[in-house]
């Protein structure tokens, strides 16, 4: 069933901000940090042949899925290395503000080399989310000293090019591979990930335990089908506002079931970035 590029993008969002919850819901801590990633990507692996329609078009993947493919599989394992990296030298406050900032990396590549044109009144929207984006993430206690700017950037650069790819490939491959692509990403990421789990394995002496893995599993669901969503919706809506509607949307739907299910309060800067958020999606889709 084919639905709107709309459509699939709320459903995208959806699936993206279940993921958070999911982690939130097992509060989880693993003796070995990479076994909930390999509980996600060997789920995401396994969705992706079981909706394969023809299992046997793996064996038919063209050159461009597999090269897309495995170039966004090993950017995911690099941007969460890089990420983790960061947070140990930079603190999370900083390194989330980074990450977060990756969205530019998609914008940019959009509109410098996909040939998307947004108007000025959604460049305004897409200035405000940035703008957004730093409030939420801002603390006036934030110590700079120790920072390494150059793990920041790469924190940032990673992320947006990890993201980005998405895009890279509905411009470029083939839509008709579209699921083959989404399965060699995993499959690529997957495999890296089993490499950290085993390092990580040699240092510490201990696999993750089995909450770990179940909560993988648990994650991987909504993930695969967040990445298959968010491809679709491509098709259809243009990057610029795909990206920037997919992050603040995910932003805004965990941020209003914490207020209700977790009781949660919002800061005044959080608050203010959030309404902000609000201003700039009706400038994007004026």
């Amino acid at each position: 069933m084919h639905l709107s590029g709309p459509v699939y993008l709320i459903l995208a969002i959806a699936a993206s901000a279940a993921m958070t919850l999911v982690l939130k819901a097992f509060k989880t801590e693993g003796t070995n940090r990479y076994a909930i990633i390999l509980g996600n990507y060997v789920t995401c692996i396994i969705i992706g042949f079981l909706i394969l329609a023809d299992k046997t078009s793996v064996l038919q993947i063209d050159p461009e899925t597999l090269l897309f493919g495995a170039l966004g599989g090993v950017l995911f394992v690099v941007s969460l290395v890089l990420l983790q990296r960061s947070i140990e030298v930079n603190g999370a406050i900083l390194t989330s503000a980074f990450s977060r900032m990756g969205l530019v990396v998609p914008l940019i590549v959009s509109i410098a080399f996909l040939g998307e044109k947004p108007r000025l009144i959604q460049f305004a929207g897409m200035l405000i989310v940035l703008i957004a984006i730093c409030i939420i993430n801002g603390k006036k206690d934030q110590r700079l000293d120790g920072i390494s700017p150059i793990l920041l950037i790469c924190v940032l650069l990673a992320g947006g090019f990890s993201d980005c790819m998405a895009k890279i490939f509905n411009y470029f491959g083939m839509q008709t591979q579209n699921d083959l692509y989404i399965l060699m990403v995993f499959f690529t990421a997957g495999v890296l990930t089993f490499i950290l789990l085993l390092t990580e394995y040699k240092k510490t002496g201990k696999f993750g335990g089995i909450k770990d893995f179940v909560a993988g599993i648990a994650v991987g669901i909504p993930n695969y089908f967040s990445a298959s969503l968010l491809l679709k919706a491509l098709a259809d809506v243009p990057a610029f506002i795909a990206y920037t509607v997919f992050s603040t949307g995910v932003l805004l739907l965990i941020t209003a079931i914490s207020l209700i299910l977790f009781k949660e309060r919002l800061k005044k800067t959080q608050a203010i970035g959030i309404g902000l958020i609000l201003i700039a999606l009706v400038l994007l889709n004026i």
